[in-house]
């Protein structure tokens, strides 16, 4: 279904995703002007405290330690690394600093990268892969650990699923327990660790539930079994989850259930998580996260590049900002440790969810047909931003053979005979390869709901202050989520796209015409010539049948 244009009066002097940007920019400016005042609570909770961080590299880490050093007073970052690529674990932080999640930072205070502090390691390690001295380190001046690293990988093997997400959290929880001024230990799950097939439209609740097999069980499993033999019986050990990174993470819970002891801990469960909202920048998202996430299909579409969507239109689709997400995690520390003064002894889960909130496939393809994202269509977009949302298997296969497949190897045949395509860019092909396999992935999770209670994340909004409820803002409810889409589009323009947010009227006229003239055009020639290939197949098949009769 395409998305419909009409006759529209331009603002000449500033283009509609510029104007975007800058209507999201606006609501920043309250925060900021609290923050520089420097003393909420949870602020006061942070002020000089030395920090350790497992997967910092990552989407929600790296704007974690951007929201960190811009709102809080905190003395030092221990961030643990790997060597990668051939870089070593300095050249690596270079790298991650100079992302544009960081721009904002930089301009306010030019030497927060002096107070970060790298140690090389690999959560699927055994001590987090640290040197004795780095641990000892770690252990006489960490104040608040925040877990963040995991393989988010869907169809990871068991054995480095387990190594990573399960058997890494156990360390972090030993390394923990020896810290001697720990404030908390904060671990970052997901909502969709007991989003399980037995628990499909129903409730899922901030709690701990049974565990399958007991996590220790499972770790000396990966540690001694055959990974042959462990893929074989993978089917029947994740049974009722859909996938070994759910499974991993709801084990990976248990654990620190079973581990923690009288140690301060928290857990945060986000659901699918998207760029940012608010700030640092409206729409900051990086390259790895886009492409493998729901907003790469976003991008295609806009490109002109993708046109079927594989989704359930009445389904409710469970998302966050990365923002969002991120306060939720800084205060929910706090809030931990105020339960505790309190005399609660529970370990305390926040659950961070638009499940409630009336979002769903429906809204969304509605929203991105409306004319005002129209007019948020890149320049670069190569050809005219439509899109099928299918909820049949078989007929988005056929979908995406007609749509993506064919003439994603006639475009190929005609650029490879050429010799013209640019140096970087893949075949058609690959692209739709990866898509359509992406698509099977995320099927169990578009195709079914489940309803995460927020009870907990609720109670600790209630007991913030004024000061941190602007600050560390994590009220899903209070997004204005045709807004938040629209900032996608932005972000995906200025981030990855990087067209500069210009062009948008000329972008606009040109869908317009492609609409009236090249689009339509080029289907009907399209299902003419599939139609004259099969009549003349079936012509040629009558021929020889008669023949032999």
């Amino acid at each position: 279904m395409p998305w419909r244009c009409t006759r529209t009066t331009w603002n000449k002097e500033l283009e509609p995703a510029q104007e975007m940007e800058l209507k999201i920019l606006a609501l920043q400016k309250p925060m900021n002007e609290i923050i520089e005042r420097g003393d909420s609570s949870v602020q006061q909770f942070y002020r000089d405290a030395t920090v350790f961080l497992t997967g910092g590299s990552g989407f929600i880490g790296k704007q974690l330690i951007e929201k960190l050093f811009r709102s809080c007073a905190i003395k030092k970052l221990y961030m643990l690394l790997r060597p990668s690529r051939g870089k070593t674990i300095q050249e690596r932080l270079t790298s991650i600093l100079k992302d544009p999640v960081y721009d904002q930072l930089r301009s306010k205070q030019p030497g927060f990268a002096d107070k970060i502090f790298v140690m090389e390691g690999d959560v699927a390690e055994l001590k987090l892969g640290l040197s004795e001295e780095n641990w000892t380190t770690l252990t006489e001046e960490v104040d608040i650990i925040f877990h963040v690293a995991a393989t988010v990988r869907f169809n990871e093997p068991l054995k480095m699923a387990t190594l990573i997400n399960l058997r890494g959290t156990r360390e972090a929880v030993a390394l923990g327990k020896e810290c001697k001024h720990l404030k908390c230990f904060n671990h970052t799950s997901t909502a969709f660790a007991h989003a399980t097939e037995s628990r499909i439209e129903n409730d899922v609740e901030e709690k701990f539930y049974p565990s399958p097999v007991p996590p220790e069980a499972l770790i000396s499993m990966v540690e001694t079994v055959d990974e042959d033999k462990l893929n074989a019986l993978t089917p029947n050990l994740i049974a009722d989850w859909p996938n070994t990174y759910t499974f991993t993470k709801a084990l990976a819970e248990e654990l620190i259930r079973r581990a923690a002891g009288d140690m301060p801990v928290c857990i945060v469960k986000p659901p699918v998580v998207t760029s940012a909202y608010i700030e640092p920048a409206p729409g900051w998202i990086d390259m790895k996260t886009c492409f493998s996430s729901i907003l790469g299909a976003l991008l295609g579409a806009g490109l002109g590049l993708f046109h079927v969507l594989l989704s359930k239109q009445d389904n409710p689709i469970s998302f966050a900002p990365v923002d969002y997400v991120n306060n939720a995690i800084i205060a929910a520390s706090w809030d931990a440790a105020e339960r505790r003064k309190m005399g609660d002894p529970e370990i305390p889960i926040y659950t961070v969810s638009s499940s409630r909130c009336g979002t769903n496939w429906k809204f969304l393809g509605d929203t991105l047909r409306t004319d005002e994202l129209l007019k948020l269509v890149s320049p670069k977009a190569m050809w005219y931003t439509s899109l099928i949302e299918c909820s049949n298997d078989y007929v988005y296969w056929v979908l995406t053979w007609l749509f993506h497949y064919i003439p994603g190897y006639a475009i190929d045949a005609i650029i490879d005979v050429l010799g013209v395509r640019p140096k970087g860019l893949p075949k058609l092909v690959k692209i739709y390869s990866k898509a359509y396999s992406i698509s099977q992935v995320y099927r169990y999770f578009s195709f079914n709901y489940w309803i995460f209670k927020d009870d907990n994340l609720r109670s600790m909004i209630q007991r913030m202050s004024p000061a941190d409820k602007v600050i560390y803002n994590c009220d899903v409810t209070n997004i204005d989520y045709t807004d938040l889409i629209k900032t996608w589009c932005v972000g995906l323009r200025r981030f990855i796209i990087k067209d500069n947010l210009v062009g948008s009227a000329a972008s606009y006229n040109r869908q317009k015409y492609l609409l009236k003239y090249a689009n339509y055009t080029a289907l009907a020639l399209y299902f003419y010539l599939i139609y004259y290939v099969l009549a003349t197949i079936l012509s040629l098949f009558v021929t020889i049948v008669g023949y032999f009769i």
